[in-house]
């Protein structure tokens, strides 16, 4: 018999360490100026005249926009909210989130390149740090250069201009709880404990996000960079290199003819990785850190220009518009599909939903609820009472006096209530209310009643309330 082979341990392969968490490698945009740059200062100038001024309009001797949690009131222009209007609130958030997909639908990532809060600060702030730190080349330089005067000075004025605008952006946000006009003058004085907090954790917030953590929050603490891709397909309009027409990539002469060399168009010069805020490479196709500001557009386009080849080399395009060299006009067509127009549908017909319900509501609001400390008592020789507790709201800027009637009895009267029962304007009234009937009026039991709310100013303005009337047995 022959002997067993012998058994050979094998050695084991050495560990490998691997890192779950890279270490950021700092990002210096370049500054670039454009069509799409000049939208986007646009989106900024506008989201924040309107973020910043808002607060300071009037409107009736009051605060325009102002959410006042201690009365739980909000005033927006003309319309006061309460509590029971939270379904307006639901509405917006539907409306936020359809005009999301539609946006998203059509041409990606618009809200996060043009109108995100993140996008829009970290703009601000890179334009401070270039007016006094440089452009690209010299804050590199800076970072590089070792600890002096003069660096510790510009730093020192770049944070300092940053925790300025930071602080005013958590005055700005609180003004929107607290009148403004009263929170301003408060400041040298001290605010208060809750508005001293949120200012400077508000602040806080913007100053980190904007000033450090910059690409950071869209890459690794945004969700929507995460699920984008759901709603993207191959006609949405997305922010694409052209491998076709760029590729070969090589450096050459403006004077070179690149088809004698074999090459593309794309010269590999990097200008649009440098300007990218997220530090990407768009060459390499779609990623979900691209915010679809469309810098890089920009940059390739300066570039094409002076090269004197034909601009778009990057550019809005669907994947098909890429395969099938759709032009602009076809791509537009093919965005026009069934789930755009579903999206829209849905989108104009909450919208005008909700404004018909707007423009239609009741100012008035009633609460009724019974005392349950007495449902039912004698108020006298056959005479049967049942205690109330009915709130009147007027929700609308006008004072207004209402009359209460009730009916669902026969002989049913309202009692210990003086009428007509005044409310002022945007105010409530809280009030104890008697119903009283003979005894004799209906069989003992529970009984639907309703009570009639009417504005004596206005008949249009009333409420008809239902409750129940106790009818004890003898």
């Amino acid at each position: 018999m022959n002997a067993p082979d012998k058994v050979v341990p094998i050695a084991p392969a050495p560990a490998e360490e691997v890192s779950l968490y890279e270490i950021r490698k700092k990002i210096h945009p370049r500054a670039v100026t454009g069509g799409f740059a000049t939208l986007r200062w646009a989106a900024v100038a506008f989201t924040q005249v309107i973020f910043y001024g808002l607060p300071w309009l009037m409107w009736n001797d009051r605060q325009a926009v102002l959410f006042d949690l201690g009365a739980r009131k909000f005033y927006i222009g003309g319309l006061v909210f309460w509590p029971q209007d939270v379904i307006y609130l639901a509405v917006l958030l539907i409306i936020a989130a359809y005009a999301l997909f539609l946006f998203t639908a059509v041409a990606g990532r618009l809200w996060c390149g043009y109108a995100c809060p993140q996008t829009v600060y970290t703009e601000m702030f890179m334009w401070v740090e270039r007016k006094v730190e440089g452009d690209r080349a010299a804050r590199i330089r800076l970072d590089a250069a070792p600890l002096s005067a003069s660096k510790v000075g510009k730093r020192a004025t770049k944070h300092a201009i940053w925790i300025a605008i930071a602080l005013w952006t958590g005055v700005t946000f609180v003004g929107y709880f607290t009148p403004i006009r009263e929170l301003v003058p408060s400041i040298p004085f001290g605010l208060g404990g809750w508005e001293a907090f949120w200012v400077l954790f508000y602040g806080f917030a913007t100053y980190g996000n904007a000033g450090w953590m910059r690409e950071q929050v869209c890459k690794y603490m945004c969700p929507y960079a995460r699920f984008q891709s759901a709603m993207f397909d191959k006609d949405t309009l997305i922010i694409a290199y052209d491998t076709g027409r760029g590729e070969p990539r090589g450096s050459r002469g403006k004077s070179v003819d690149p088809k004698s060399k074999g090459l593309g168009d794309c010269v590999d010069c990097g200008i649009c990785v440098q300007v990218c805020p997220t530090g990407i490479d768009i060459r390499q196709g779609l990623q979900y850190e691209c915010i679809g500001c469309a810098a890089c557009i920009d940059g390739c386009n300066q570039v094409m220009g002076k090269m004197g080849y034909p601009k778009g080399l990057i550019r809005y395009v669907s994947e098909h518009g890429l395969e099938q060299a759709y032009d602009r006009a076809a791509m537009l067509r093919r965005a026009l599909r069934p789930r755009v127009l579903i999206y829209t549908a849905i989108l104009v017909a909450i919208i005008v939903a909700a404004g018909l319900s707007l423009a239609s509501r009741n100012p008035l609001k009633v609460d009724v609820l019974r005392d349950r400390g007495a449902l039912a008592r004698e108020a006298g020789p056959g005479v049967i009472e049942n205690v109330y507790r009915v709130q009147i709201m007027n929700t609308d800027e006008t004072p207004r006096r209402f009359t209460i009637e009730a009916s669902g009895l026969p002989g049913l009267k309202v009692a210990g209530v003086e009428q007509p029962v005044a409310v002022e304007a945007a105010g409530s009234k809280l009030l104890p209310l008697r119903l009283t009937v003979g005894a004799e009026a209906a069989p003992p039991g529970t009984h639907k009643v309703e009570l009639h709310v009417r504005a004596v100013e206005d008949a249009t303005v009333a409420r008809d309330e239902h409750t129940t009337f106790i009818l004890p047995k003898p």
